[in-house]
């Protein structure tokens, strides 16, 4: 574990829980981004096959980092929205169809089914306040609905659903599962297969420690024909690089959802970050993770007046914990922590903390001492 501490040199005094909303690359993301600005100064593309072969490392690493069948069910897309932009506009509805959403989605998972109402596609929104918020998603799923759409963890409050249990519950009603994963993959182990996922997606600059504008999206492989394509370009094609031939034909694998050409940038800062995660290994990620996490729900419970939002079950969490201070504005909190270098956000009914694996025990000491100390103000 202590060599990778080496990878993140992070400003003196800077405490950085905010990794739910944007993370800092580890030092091998930023040399593998400075190598490659410096070939490209002196050579151009001159050897366009290495990145290539960066970009191939890059669809191998995330195919194993959600265990997908094969590296062809992954595609590179831009972020978690334009996955599910696919899915929406991909899908051939009917009017009368149903979606089924939470109540607590994130924009992104919301506003792109509400976006199917002109086509008469009805998106229903389930409370996750109860005490089986997975039975009530299922219990929402009725013979109109086509497809369920959760984020594995939701954004605000942290809470993170038993996908298993909903991808089974999909399978027996026939409906299509959808995960916006990009709050658990990086920080926990996740797994397509065992989710039985239909669709999953996620930006690489949250938990993946990446850039943003590179993100994965899997599709299972019986589905992909069945998402009707609206970008279109020479990146898509079955024969990649066959540039003279006149019949084409869009890719079999997950690249008939790349239009154009790659961000070969992101791509290379992505696979160094996630050559770090692989080396650690996703349980040991996580392990440390919920570590520091506890550390976190544990010091911040025994100080009077902090309200807890999120879970405290190690099988309802992932790596966000949001609170609140009693009679204190959130907003006037937020602003001191992060005056004092504490990064934090200020999301739903607080300010969200988001350690990651590598966040040190004082880090989290230092934290919960100005959470202390503004509580008696």
């Amino acid at each position: 574990m202590s060599m990778f501490l080496d990878e993140f040199a992070q400003a003196p005094g800077l405490r950085y829980l905010n990794h739910a909303a944007i993370a800092p690359w580890p030092r091998r993301a930023s040399e593998a981004v400075a190598r490659f600005a410096q070939v490209n100064v002196r050579l151009g593309a001159s050897d366009y096959p290495a990145w290539l072969a960066t970009e191939r490392r890059l669809r191998e690493r995330l195919a194993r980092l959600v265990n997908a069948p094969s590296q062809a069910d992954i595609a590179l897309v831009k972020n978690t929205s334009e996955a599910l932009s696919l899915v929406a506009f991909g899908l051939d509805w009917q009017a009368g169809d149903q979606v089924v959403i939470s109540d607590e989605e994130f924009p992104s998972n919301r506003v792109v089914w509400e976006a199917l109402g002109v086509h008469g596609v009805e998106v229903t929104k389930v409370s996750l306040a109860g005490p089986d918020p997975e039975a009530a998603l299922l219990a929402a799923c009725g013979p109109r609905t086509r497809l369920l759409a959760v984020s594995a963890v939701q954004f605000a409050s942290g809470l993170r659903l038993d996908l298993p249990r909903l991808g089974e519950g999909c399978r027996a009603r026939h409906v299509l599962f959808c995960v916006d994963a990009i709050q658990q993959i990086g920080a926990l182990p996740f797994d397509v297969q065992h989710a039985q996922c239909d669709f999953a997606m996620a930006d690489g600059h949250k938990w993946m420690l990446g850039p943003e504008g590179m993100g994965l999206f899997y599709c299972r492989a019986a589905l992909r024909p069945q998402l009707k394509l609206h970008a279109y370009g020479w990146h898509m094609l079955e024969r990649l690089g066959d540039f003279d031939r006149r019949e084409w034909q869009p890719a079999r694998s997950a690249r008939r959802f790349e239009c154009g050409s790659p961000n070969m940038l992101g791509a290379c800062a992505l696979e160094a970050s996630l050559s770090l995660l692989e080396e650690l290994g996703m349980a040991e990620v996580g392990r440390h993770l919920q570590l520091r996490v506890e550390q976190l729900l544990q010091g911040l419970a025994s100080i009077p007046g902090v309200h807890l939002h999120s879970p405290v079950s190690p099988e309802k969490r992932a790596g966000i914990v949001t609170f609140s201070l009693a009679g204190q504005d959130s907003t006037a909190v937020y602003r001191s922590l992060m005056a004092e270098q504490t990064i934090c956000a200020l999301r739903g009914p607080g300010i969200r903390f988001s350690p990651h694996f590598y966040t040190s025990e004082q880090l989290i000491d230092e934290a919960v001492q100005q959470i202390r100390r503004l509580a008696m103000r």
